[in-house]
């Protein structure tokens, strides 16, 4: 359950044909800026988002830590810090770096915060929450197996330790952790899961794309208030994969 979308937004390639040291080893500092700034250049052209025109400071310092070289195939490295989704299998892909930025920073988390993420994929979205709530937790939940067990090792091998992966229909969501700051769904559905509604802490925010495969999707920002009240914000349209499971059928 990972995102695949084109974002409206400029793209960049990044070539890592010459950067190597001496060891053979890839040099991954120069595509990383690269992909930051490409980064900031989208969410200044689409300010409306966040309303600002900039990251906040945890988020940005996130995304320039995590690396993203460490998430994609050996085969598909040369682009780690393109700004687009990459293939990871499975039919799966890594998201889009401006994405996990926007989706990342409109839940607005504390460094205490618990976190939960409905499709694991590859982990990089999972490491990168766990760079902004330093102090909390992230629960992340993925329904192909094979991409949970690559996942959890490696953001252990990683040192991501306050990462949990399971394996199982996020739909459900993990109701024995609940209640979440904040609720990270990366794939698309009709209507927004009933119990994922009811696991949100009151005061917590719920990011996640909603329409119908084939249809206008559009990221969708949840905020549920101290007394249990549901508000919705339309962001921006989107293009992603559907929820699967069998309480999506």
């Amino acid at each position: 359950m990972v995102i695949c979308l084109h974002f409206i937004v400029g793209l960049m390639m990044v070539s890592m044909a010459d950067n190597s040291i001496g060891s053979g080893e890839p040099d991954w500092s120069g595509p990383h800026r690269a992909m930051m700034r490409s980064i900031h250049a989208d969410v200044a052209r689409n300010r409306q988002v966040l309303g600002r025109d900039h990251l906040s400071e945890p988020v940005a310092l996130a995304l320039a830590k995590v690396p993203r070289h460490e998430f994609v195939p050996p085969e598909l490295q040369g682009n780690s810090y393109a700004n687009h989704p990459l293939p990871i299998g499975h039919g799966q892909t890594i998201s889009q770096p401006t994405i996990v930025a926007l989706m990342t920073d409109i839940l607005a988390l504390g460094p205490e915060d618990t976190v939960l993420e409905i499709g694991t994929g590859s982990g990089y979205q999972a490491a990168v929450l766990s760079e902004v709530v330093t102090r909390g937790r992230v629960f992340t939940i993925e329904i192909v197996s094979a991409l949970a067990r690559t996942a959890r090792k490696r953001l252990a091998d990683l040192g991501y330790q306050n990462v949990v992966v399971h394996t199982g229909d996020g739909y459900l969501g993990l109701p024995e952790k609940a209640p979440f700051d904040g609720i990270m769904v990366t794939a698309a559905a009709v209507e927004i899961p009933a119990p994922l509604l009811e696991q949100l802490k009151p005061g917590g925010r719920l990011v996640m794309p909603v329409g119908g495969e084939g249809q206008t999707q559009w990221l969708t920002l949840v905020s549920k208030d101290l007394d249990g009240e549901i508000d919705r914000r339309v962001v921006l349209p989107v293009r992603f994969v559907p929820l699967t499971g069998d309480h999506t059928k």
